[in-house]
């Protein structure tokens, strides 16, 4: 894990080569469905125990079968609160609840309209209650434009003020992160990597696709 010295409180996985070697199956056309969601499940486990590094912890006295020792419990572990974006963050969500498992889980439905102004509609929001001693994790895999996000955080801080607000995604654009960070100046951001730029149409390049699409299959208009 590597801080990007561009800006505060942005890490990426670039200097990981297991992350790394995951993130060359996501972005190559020839992986199919299945092997996607399955990288995306070991993406956000792996990730998780990444972010346990920057999380509290307390020192407890335990006694093995032999004697009286110290151990540490993970305290922030505890309190954690994963928002996840559909449809694609589910399985990204997945890999980060086998690490994070005892969070609360929130779910929000939130679409990108086309460019250029790229308006972002809300249709389903559940949160759960976030208290001061939570970290909130809002995951999603493609960090582009920035606008889901940004409406997505503005709809969370509603819920209540957590102590942490974390973004977990797979890709980001130097665009969308600088806008987010514009916006939610408080908010940290983990990624597997940071790629080049966006194209006109606002897919992050080189990327890896539609993320939602290549998980699940793209959608028709019956």
């Amino acid at each position: 894990m590597k801080r990007d010295e561009r800006w505060e409180g942005v890490y990426s996985f670039e200097d990981s080569p297991f992350i790394m070697e995951i993130l060359t199956e996501l972005r190559d056309e020839k992986t199919g469905p299945i092997a996607f969601r399955k990288g995306l499940v070991k993406l956000g486990r792996y990730m998780a125990y990444e972010i346990t590094k920057t999380m509290d912890v307390e020192k407890v006295p335990i006694k093995t079968p032999l004697e009286e020792t110290e151990g540490i419990i993970v305290k922030d572990r505890r309190n954690v609160v994963i928002i996840t974006v559909l449809r694609a963050a589910i399985p990204l969500m997945e890999g980060l609840i086998k690490v994070l498992d005892h969070a609360r889980v929130g779910i929000v439905s939130a679409s990108r309209g086309k460019a250029p102004k790229f308006e972002i509609e809300m249709k389903y929001v559940k949160v759960p209650q976030i208290r001061s001693e939570d970290t909130v994790i809002i995951a999603d895999p493609m960090i582009a434009t920035g606008s889901t996000l940004i409406k997505v955080l503005e709809e969370v801080k509603k819920y209540g003020k957590a102590k942490r607000y974390v973004i977990i995604g797979v890709l980001a654009a130097p665009e969308g992160i600088s806008r987010i960070k514009e916006a939610h100046p408080d908010v940290e951001m983990f990624v597997a990597a940071i790629d080049r730029e966006l194209n006109e149409k606002g897919y992050i390049l080189p990327g890896l696709g539609d993320a939602g699409d290549r998980a699940f299959g793209a959608p028709i208009k019956p």
